[in-house]
């Protein structure tokens, strides 16, 4: 897709591909927040020979934006299709930087806001696909009454088909995960699995992870209580592992788990609709000096890492992994998608070289997005101009962000405390001491580089055992890559004396070779000569000449050992 031309001549960004092919948005107009980066990556399903596939279209949306000094960011995980997550990722933004945050100065009219903007979300959804829902009711209506479906199909094929295609239309739900940051305080509202972990740095370096989210899964305590008020087999729920076509309790969308769920057998029984779309809402948690940055993931990065890995510290794994990416890394999308490709990688490898149940898990992975957001941390690679012509930095360079280097890593500790617990003058005490909601990872604290480590070098049955023994580990502190490669008195601080002439003092002492070379014959000296003089890369072969051409001179060929030296080196 080309580019737009605007009224002074200059060239604007062309239109962001979140929709099917052809269609645009109004968001497309949005200034995006340059401040984060995306990483992706589509569905797999696995071959034992290596090669992969997709299992359906990429589902995922986001968006990044900043408009009038509001920042708005979400992601959101779609299911069955792509509907709801391009719905919710175009329609979200409408309901929250179009005045509707005007005047609003506390945390909990601020809080309504996001709440009301889910709601309405929501409501608009349905309205969207009211016309399919009407025609499907028609169609409904002409089959006779308890008829089954395998009858249907057969008496009536005309039917059944227009209500698989208008099925197909209404299907698809999302998990939605929206941050806000405005009057410089962060709030956060999401329904589903997706997270957002807000990672913060101390006044002595250490890192602390804390999950901003509540998972709204089967697995949860809260969503297990609620849905058993409604009369469902809550044991069955949780043996499946799924509530109707998903795996969330809580999403935008998914007619079927909502008005339709009469029609699902398990979700039968309720007494009126078991998945809401009623938000978790939480802020604001100050944006100050201590704000490192903020990670939003769908649920498929952190489920590709636990099947891989069976870690219990994902949210800290994951973060770990970003921030060294910071030290890496020139571009905030390449910080994310670095970190995805590490994951994916693990993933794939667990797959091809694991078995039995391991591997069955990781036979395939859902779609992958990782939004980061960066807040006060430097990219230690990041480039002055678009080409670069002002720096050169041929070997990563680890970040510090002032005065000299620690001579330990920083650290990433991950608090005995709720999934928020930053304080706030207008925080309510309750939701400062939430408890950890089932489903998220557990207290846990890393000392040292050990959470950026590389799971692929890593023997991971001696991580879970030591994970199992305790909660605190350690190791190490590591060199610079610098130190580790380029080694030498330098590294002393001393400082090189230069003589009258400018120049640099021999501190090589080659008297020991001179009185060598001396102590030689003649003909040793020869031999030497002859052993250390420059050689050719090239070999005579002698060819005996064709009766046509007998006087053709001998044309010199790289004999095979050398062109193949040759090539490796170049």
């Amino acid at each position: 897709m080309s580019s737009g031309r605007v009224a002074n001549g200059s060239v604007s960004s062309p239109k962001r591909l979140d929709l099917q092919a052809g269609q645009t948005s109004w968001t497309d107009d949005l200034p995006v927040c340059h401040h984060s980066g995306v990483g992706f990556s589509t569905n797999q399903i696995y071959r034992e020979d290596g090669n992969r596939r997709e299992e359906h279209e990429f589902e995922d949306r986001n968006f990044h934006f900043c408009q009038d000094n509001v920042y708005l960011y979400g992601v959101f995980d779609g299911h069955d299709s792509a509907h709801a997550s391009n719905f919710a990722a175009q329609r979200l933004p409408a309901e929250l930087l179009l005045g509707q945050l005007a005047g609003k100065t506390s945390d909990e009219e601020v809080k309504e806001v996001l709440y009301q903007a889910f709601v309405a979300v929501e409501k608009s959804f349905f309205e969207s696909i009211d016309e399919q829902l009407a025609a499907r009711t028609t169609l409904q209506l002409q089959l006779p009454e308890g008829i089954s479906y395998h009858e249907a199909c057969q008496t009536y094929p005309d039917i059944m088909n227009k209500l698989h295609t208008l099925d197909s239309e209404i299907s698809g739900g999302t998990t939605a995960t929206v941050v806000l940051i405005y009057n410089n305080k962060l709030y956060v509202a999401n329904v589903g699995d997706t997270r957002a972990l807000l990672v913060r740095t101390d006044v002595d370096g250490i890192m602390s992870v804390n999950q901003l989210t509540v998972d709204h899964t089967i697995e949860s305590d809260q969503e297990q209580n609620r849905l058993r008020t409604l009369g469902l087999d809550v044991d069955r729920l949780f043996t499946m592992k799924k509530i109707g076509s998903s795996d969330c309790t809580r999403c935008i969308g998914n007619f079927h788990n909502k008005g339709g769920y009469k029609d699902v057998d398990i979700l039968s029984p309720a007494v009126q609709e078991p998945v809401i779309a009623e938000p978790h809402v939480t802020g604001g948690f100050p944006v100050d000096s201590s704000t490192s940055f903020l990670i939003i993931m769908s649920d498929g990065l952190y489920h590709a890492l636990q099947d891989a890995t069976e870690t219990a510290t994902e949210n800290t794994e994951v973060s770990s992994m970003v921030a060294q990416e910071f030290n890496n890394q020139s571009t905030l999308n390449g910080v994310a998608q670095a970190c995805v490709d590490k994951v994916v990688r693990i993933h794939h490898d667990t797959f091809m070289v694991g078995n039995g149940d391991v591997k069955a898990k990781c036979h395939k992975r859902g779609d992958i997005t990782l939004l980061v957001r960066n807040f006060n941390l430097k990219l230690a690679n990041s480039i002055g101009t678009p080409t670069g012509a002002n720096r050169f930095l041929p070997v990563s360079v680890p970040y510090y962000p002032s005065g000299p280097r620690p001579s330990v890593p920083p650290s990433i500790s991950l608090p005995d405390s709720s999934p928020v617990n930053f304080s706030s003058d207008n925080t309510s005490q309750d939701e400062a001491t939430t408890p950890v909601a089932s489903g998220q990872s557990p207290p846990h604290t890393l000392a040292g580089p050990s959470p950026a480590m590389d799971l692929l070098d890593t023997n991971r049955d001696q991580t879970r055992d030591s994970q199992a023994s305790t909660s605190t580990y350690s190791t190490n502190s590591t060199q610079s890559s610098e130190e580790t490669r380029f080694r030498s008195r330098f590294y002393k601080h001393e400082k090189l004396e230069l003589d009258e002439n400018g120049k640099v003092a021999a501190y090589v002492d080659f008297s020991d070779f001179y009185r060598a070379i001396e102590a030689m014959t003649d003909s040793q000296r020869e031999t030497l000569n002859n052993e250390t003089k420059p050689k050719s890369g090239y070999e005579t072969i002698a060819e005996e000449p064709s009766s046509s051409s007998a006087t053709s001179p001998v044309t010199s060929q790289p004999s095979p050992s050398t062109s193949a030296s040759t090539s490796e080196l170049t």
